[in-house]
């Protein structure tokens, strides 16, 4: 199935239409986009709104994992570890082609860490039950050096190796974007709401604004979900009586750090797992889209910035403990890229949020007095599930009419079809069953830049003239960060690449694409502090 967004233009005029949709979407990362497309798939009537790129806030900054957490099957999380496996199964089913699992292996520098860990790795299994990727195993020193190349051999008591799932965050939201306009929403990024509309103290619509024209909008909806993820509470702020006192925040930012360095330092298909640092905290090298990701953090802050900044201690914390663990310790010199993500952590009542470790990683719904819906918190890996909590408070409020759910648990997203391993560069694998369509573009061979460890993989004309036609990206950064994802692989490669993606966009959108943002934002994820 290819289908989609409709033209900027046209997506413009159905925001002019006088009518009453039955749901109006807040933020366009991961829980909005599964509320639009569920709600779309039970035949509901929806509108969501993206004041700036699907996905640009936090959607497109994790660790690339789809997982169960294993950290939180230690702190006997268990209800939340197996919803979240099973939501595991169910992205991956569903778009195969930028989901899929993925093998670890937790090497053990202590005698007790290989049994202590794979026990509780068998009951991550058991939790999986038929949805499982693989078993555990235990391995001996040697094969745990043969499965990671790049491991410190010096004091190594071999270790586990289990499955887990990955995915590529940004394309997924896109794919969540268009899946759900090809079901008939109307998904419109870079297009900002700025209030709501109150009738006797009833939420029954919002006010926005197009990013790009300036052109104000009046949409009324019988529900108001509001999923702007860290950016929740502003808009629960636009709920109150002039005059009113503010409600107190519900969430407390985490960032979380990540730092992307070359392939040699962890040669291979295996991602390795710290699940204890010396410090306590968890460390990550993943193999993805022909890198290694190294993380993550876990850090309250205190603003929401749009792109917040890493922390020097952070930046010290990932490259000391991958030394540890790592033959070759990547230096500072060695990042090729360095970005940040806020995690919206929800606040216990009376919680000020200081420490990350007291906040809830679940996922919380609130129904307000004056009907809007307010849905933040959780992970990427059960935006499905909480999508469907969503939509069940709706009807049970009476805000929705009540329709069975479970639509979305095998529905595919577009372009659906097995591919190559994410592990592996970029590429035309991405697309899915889509590359005949990519391919049928200008330019499909001739390639903006390749991958320089591989030679293989990259950017072609064709993905940035697909981005512009196909997946709603207006401007460089949409193509270079979210697209592409190049930002986030090489930020130096990125910036050399902004000119030519802007006369590729500027002709397929017909208006000058300025660069200095994107280069300014560009230097940015190359600055270590």
């Amino acid at each position: 199935m290819t289908g989609g967004p409709l033209p900027r233009d046209a997506l413009l005029a159905r925001l002019r239409e006088d009518r009453v949709w039955d749901l109006a979407v807040v933020g366009g990362g991961a829980t909005g986009l599964g509320v639009a497309l569920d709600a779309a798939a039970r035949g509901f009537s929806v509108v969501l709104l993206e004041s700036h790129d699907y996905a640009e806030g936090t959607s497109s900054r994790a660790t690339k994992l789809a997982h169960g957490g294993v950290r939180y099957l230690a702190q006997g999380d268990i209800g939340l570890v197996r919803e979240a496996l099973a939501e595991r199964g169910a992205m991956l089913a569903n778009a195969p082609h930028v989901a899929q699992r993925l093998p670890f292996v937790m090497p053990g520098y202590h005698w007790w860490e290989r049994g202590f860990y794979g026990i509780g790795l068998k009951a991550y299994d058991a939790l999986a039950g038929r949805r499982g990727l693989g078993g555990t195993e235990w391995l001996s020193s040697d094969r745990v050096r043969t499965l990671l190349p790049g491991v410190q051999p010096r004091g190594l008591w071999g270790g586990v190796k289990y499955w887990d799932g990955q995915f590529d965050d940004a394309r997924l939201a896109v794919l969540l974007a268009r899946t759900a306009s090809a079901r008939g929403a109307l998904c419109v990024n870079h297009c900002a709401v700025t209030g709501l509309l109150r009738d006797g103290g009833q939420v029954r619509g919002l006010t926005a604004r197009c990013g790009e024209s300036g052109e104000a909008f009046t949409l009324r909806a019988r529900c108001v979900v509001n999923a702007a993820g860290v950016w929740v509470d502003a808009v629960r702020d636009m709920d109150r009586d002039a005059g009113a006192p503010r409600r107190p925040a519900i969430v407390a930012p985490s960032q979380g750090v990540h730092v992307v360095v070359d392939r040699r330092f962890l040669p291979g298909t295996h991602a390795l797992l710290v699940p204890k640092t010396a410090d306590g905290r968890v460390l990550f090298a993943v193999p993805w889209l022909g890198k290694t990701i190294l993380g993550t953090t876990d850090t309250p802050r205190g603003d929401l910035a749009r792109e917040p900044t890493p922390f020097a201690d952070e930046v010290a914390f990932i490259l000391r403990e991958s030394a540890r663990y790592l033959s070759s310790a990547p230096q500072r010199s060695d990042v090729r890229s360095v970005w940040v993500g806020l995690r919206p952590l929800v606040k216990p009542s009376g919680e000020e949020g200081d420490n990350t470790k007291t906040l809830s990683r679940e996922h919380t719904v609130l129904v307000g007095r004056s009907g809007l819906v307010t849905v933040t918190g959780g992970k990427w890996t059960t935006y499905r599930a909480m999508a469907e909590d969503v939509l069940d408070r709706c009807m049970a409020r009476g805000l929705l009419e009540r329709r069975p759910g479970g639509v979305t648990e095998r529905l595919p997203l577009l372009g659906s079809a097995p591919g190559r391993p994410l592990t592996e560069p970029p590429g035309e694998h991405l697309y899915g069953s889509e590359a005949p369509l990519l391919r049928g573009l200008p330019g499909a061979d001739r390639w903006l830049w390749h991958d320089a460890e591989s030679g293989q993989g990259g950017l072609s004309e064709a993905m940035v003239r697909f981005a512009a036609r196909h997946e709603m990206a207006r401007s460089v950064a949409d193509v270079l960060a979210r697209r592409s994802r190049l930002l986030f692989l090489d930020a130096a490669e990125a910036t050399r690449q902004a000119a030519p993606v802007a006369a590729i966009l500027e002709e397929e959108l017909g208006r000058p694409m300025p660069t200095e943002d994107f280069l300014a934002l560009a230097a940015q994820y190359q600055r270590l502090p």
